[in-house]
């Protein structure tokens, strides 16, 4: 049965066909591959859920409960009781609460060894150091009138109403507050209060019971010294304040200021206060809640201070207590999905970038992508049915883990709308593969791209975790320098996977639904802004993935969608070169038949039309000079016309430029200067059409170590549309490999379902020659195909090409106009009856071999 190639070249469709069987079988190989890659997001949800259960066993013990004791009823029984008056400032959130304690105002007096002073340390040694207080404004008179009314109020206790004695003076503590006021540390602490005023006695200490629970809890009050000092201007303040900081000063000294105020423009009709205090005592890492600040105080002092200037020392704005809201039991429950799922899923998730850049890349090194390109698959095919395979794969990686992360019960993704999950993770891994297809056009080696794509991985995480996350919880900074931030596609992916973690930790303890669509219209949920972000970045870098790919791997202009189409050369060929026509000093040095072969180039690109399937005008190559070496010129203006149904040969020695010559014709490599036409197509502009009708066997065999000799050939007579219309009719296609096979001894012995990575050299070479010949291309190119046979394979390698030449491949139909141009070595000059001079020679009527 004889088995016709389709007119023309296969259609879009049926190299995507064959491209897509191709990565199926790549992918069953590769199965194990696929079951680690999808094991890993198993494996640090495994982690996190065990973590969770260890840490949970330690948030059990009696530490980190509300406190208790056991209280005798009288009858020998013990009653566990439990309250705030019996725990300590770690075990009081736990505890119900539902009158929780008034506290006193205070002010964050600095301790004794920070505090500032005008002159020598002394004080701080023995403890007696005043606290600082400096005042500013536009009016001095004004603005010392109004504080000194701050400090000047005498400690009156009233045993019946403590709180409302203490409101009306100036006390305050040099212990740091907690992120909650259920206790206030100051008053359980062993340190006593301190009371501001202008001058203290000798024996100023006096002790007041403050109500805590069903206990009362006894306070010492000790007299501090407040000095207020006048500054000219708020500049002033803040240089002062500054040099008190430790890396404002020299020396690295602390000197601490009580609290400043500028009164600016404030007089008896207006009051217009700017308050300084100390922001430090927030503790904000970032990795727990923030403190409470001691500032109420601070601006009461100052309106009380004001009041009283205005209308008598009797005037008062009181201010006495803060206290926390009611609250039931609660249990320390740390959801660690939550808590850390934004550095851990970011690894996850990002792990599938270097798994496409390394497939991309793998193509490239191995010169692959461009195998496949000479033997017809257009760049239309291979984007679509990459982008769509790595999609699927992507799309499946993560379906895998949202499904195993909820049904372990992580509340990252139970909590949180499903949907939203989807819209987020479909569009950034969108954006990610398009990031590996731009990122792919800059590697050529495997190893380089590995390393790169791992680092970006953990880098992604880290400078995510210990960068970025801190500047989403200060509120001071900048919305838009947080969406600039975004911009890197990896804290876009963090920070929509840290609005994810926010939303199922805030359900999770408040007992509420995560995340909503509704939630997205929130000020404070960045989500809106990611996604849009990523959806418009993904449009963007496919764009440019596309555009890089055809200027880069694909070496065309970078105006190429300027460029407009060129006419065929079967109508209108170009003229030759005019510098060689009037140089015939230039043409006695040239020996006769290279300058009869020049001459017959230069008459047929005359002519409007011609049977020479190969057209070589002035072709020239020259590489660039290396670490001081000079250029090499490996081509040096090759004129060659080629007929229809010819089987041309070269021969030289190594360096004489053969492949640099193969390489030009198949698009590997750009020519210096001059051009060929194939089939009356330009090889500078028209490589995509002339790849349509071409066979190669390229120097190093280019094959997938995991597809057999089979499934190659196969691969590549779909890509050649072998079967044509055909195409259902499976046994045609599967006959025609058969014929290929069994030509070049790859048929019997189950040789041709073993994996051709397990291929000897000579096999290896082999099959290369018989993909080349596969789907009755109309020009092929053969580069040393004989390299590592024995003396009988090549024999049988020579008989294969001369039947496909010459119409005997058995079986199968090979039309006339069909060339060959073959690069040999020395040892088949003899088989081509070459003479050792290397002269020109006929082989017969249709066959040449050429030279140098």
């Amino acid at each position: 049965m004889a088995t016709n190639s389709s007119n023309g070249p296969s259609s879009f469709w049926t190299q995507a066909n064959a491209f897509v069987r191709k990565n199926l079988i790549f992918q069953k190989r590769n199965m194990k591959t696929n079951i680690r890659l999808i094991l890993f997001p198993l494996v640090i949800c495994l982690l996190l859920v065990l973590i969770q259960k260890t840490v949970n066993s330690q948030l059990d013990k009696h530490s980190l409960r509300c406190g208790c004791i056991c209280v005798d009823t009288g009858k020998g029984q013990c009653e566990k009781t439990c309250g705030i008056e019996y725990s300590n400032l770690d075990q009081v959130f736990f505890c119900p609460i539902p009158h929780p304690t008034e506290w006193p105002l205070l002010l964050q007096v600095p301790a004794q060894q920070f505090r500032a002073v005008r002159t020598g340390d002394t004080c701080k040694k023995t403890g007696s150091c005043p606290v600082t207080m400096l005042i500013t404004g536009n009016n001095q008179t004004f603005g010392q009138s109004v504080s000194g009314n701050m400090f000047s109020r005498p400690l009156n206790i009233n045993s019946s109403d403590i709180l409302l004695s203490l409101a009306d003076n100036a006390l305050g503590s040099g212990i740091t507050s907690r992120y909650t006021n259920f206790l206030d540390a100051a008053f359980l602490s062993n340190a006593p209060i301190d009371l501001i005023q202008p001058q203290c006695s000798s024996n100023s200490q006096i002790s007041v019971a403050i109500q805590l629970g069903s206990a009362a809890l006894q306070k010492d009050v000790r007299c501090t010294q407040g000095l207020q000092l006048w500054r000219n201007s708020s500049s002033e303040i803040n240089d002062e304040i500054y040099k008190g900081y430790r890396n404002g000063n020299s020396e690295r000294k602390i000197n601490e200021i009580l609290a400043a105020y500028d009164f600016a423009n404030s007089n008896e009709n207006l009051f217009n206060v700017t308050v300084w205090y100390n922001s430090t005592y927030k503790n904000n890492t970032g990795d727990q809640p923030p403190a409470l600040t001691r500032v109420p105080r601070s601006i009461n002092l100052a309106s009380n201070a004001y009041l009283q200037f205005l209308l008598g020392p009797t005037a008062k704005m009181l201010f006495e207590f803060v206290k926390e809201m009611p609250k039931p039991e609660t249990e320390l429950r740390l959801d660690f999905s939550s808590l850390l799922g934004p550095l851990f899923f970011t690894w996850v998730i990002v792990q599938l970038f270097p798994v496409v850049l390394i497939s991309l890349v793998y193509e490239k090194e191995h010169k692959l992508r461009i195998m496949m390109k000479m033997h017809g698959l257009g760049d239309g095919p291979y984007w679509m049915i990459s982008y769509a395979y790595f999609l699927a794969i992507s799309s499946i990686y993560m379906l895998c883990f949202v499904v195993f992360g909820s049904a372990i019960g992580l509340n990252f993704f139970r909590l949180n709308d499903y949907s939203i999950h989807f819209v987020f993770y479909f569009l950034y891994i969108n954006l990610q593969i398009c990031l590996a297809f731009l990122v792919a056009d800059w590697f050529s080696s495997v190893k380089t791209a590995t390393v790169v794509g791992y680092m970006m991985v953990f880098g992604t995480g880290l400078l995510g975790g210990f960068l970025f996350q801190f500047f989403l919880q200060d509120s001071s900074f900048p919305k838009a320098g947080i969406i600039a931030m975004e911009l890197f596609p990896g804290f876009s992916l963090y920070r929509g996977l840290y609005e994810f973690s926010q939303y199922a930790f805030t359900g999770n303890f408040m007992g509420s639904d995560g995340m909503r669509w509704k939630d997205l219209n929130d000020s404070s949920n960045g989500m809106r802004e990611v996604l849009i972000i990523i959806a418009v970045e993904w449009l963007v870098v496919l764009c440019v993935a596309y555009y890089a790919d055809q200027v880069v791997s694909s070496g065309k202009s970078p105006l190429f969608f300027l460029r407009k189409q060129q006419k065929n050369l079967s109508s209108s060929f170009r003229k030759p070169s005019s510098r060689r026509l009037g140089s015939k000093l230039f043409v006695q040095m040239e020996k006769f038949d290279v300058d009869q072969e020049r001459e017959k180039v230069e008459q047929l690109l005359l002519e409007s039309s011609t049977s020479h399937s190969i057209i070589c005008n002035n072709l020239k190559k020259i590489y660039p000079g290396t670490d001081g070496n000079p250029e090499k010129c490996a081509v040096r203006e090759l004129s060659l016309a080629l007929p229809e149904g010819e089987c041309f040969g070269m021969l030289g020695p190594n360096g004489a430029g053969k492949t640099s010559f193969i390489n030009m014709m198949i698009g590997l490599v750009k020519p210096s200067s001059g051009t060929a036409y194939v089939q009356g197509l330009d090889i500078r502009t028209d490589m995509d059409k002339i790849y349509t009708s071409m066979g190669v066997c390229p120097q190093h065999d280019l094959l997938w170590d995991t597809l057999t000799g089979r499934e190659h050939l196969f691969f590549y007579g779909r890509l050649k549309n072998l079967n044509g219309a055909a195409l259902t009719h499976f046994y045609i296609v599967k006959q025609a490999v058969e014929e290929s096979l069994k030509s070049v001894n790859l048929f019997h012995g189950g040789v041709a379902d073993k994996q051709s990575g397990k291929y000897s050299g000579g096999m290896k070479r082999r099959l290369s020659v018989a993909i080349s010949l596969i789907g009755e291309p109309k020009v092929v190119y053969m580069d040393e195909p004989s390299t590592g046979l024995d003396p009988a394979s090549r024999n049988m390698l020579w008989d294969v090409v001369k039947r496909a030449k010459r119409n005997r491949a058995p079986r199968i139909q090979w039309k006339r106009q069909n060339i060959y141009v073959i690069v040999l070595e020395f040892l088949w000059m003899e088989a081509c009856n070459v003479s050792e001079t290397l002269k020109s020679s006929r082989l017969d009527t249709e066959d040449r071999m050429y030279s140098r």
